[in-house]
């Protein structure tokens, strides 16, 4: 999966030891999305990917990367994981379209092929004995 935003964020570099006695280190950031409602993305990149792609607060990137789910306790942790990061051109980058935009004008003397006439359209109003009750 991929994602553009603004590094907003950077946390301090995390390291330590695993239960196999392996070093690992995590860089985590978080990214704000570029759209009409940002979103925050919390992120990190493991092991040699944690010096890999070093980013800065301020810098525009793609960040490709995978979501991983796993159980602790009975409960369900989900992490974003950071496989690659491209740096982009803040200007590159198309400003986010406007969610509700208006239709388009159409000429007052538009013409449907094949429309049935409104002269020759029945009167579908209430049978009889019914009583229309409707307000409109």
């Amino acid at each position: 999966m991929e994602i553009t935003g603004k590094i907003i964020q950077k946390l301090e570099l995390q390291s330590g030891t695993s239960k196999q006695g392996n070093p690992w280190t995590k860089q985590e950031y978080v990214l704000e999305t570029i759209e009409n409602f940002p979103k925050k993305v919390h992120f990190d990149f493991f092991g040699d990917r944690a010096n890999q792609y070093p980013l800065e607060v301020g810098e525009t990137v793609k960040l490709s990367f995978d979501i991983e789910s796993r159980e602790w306790n009975g409960r369900w942790f989900t992490s974003i994981r950071g496989w690659k990061a491209e740096k982009v051109d803040p200007a590159s980058i198309n400003a986010p379209a406007t969610p509700y935009a208006a239709p388009a004008a159409t000429p007052m003397n538009n013409v449907v092929p094949n429309a049935t006439p409104i002269s020759e359209i029945p009167d579908f109003g209430a049978a009889e004995g019914e009583n229309d009750d409707l307000p409109f």
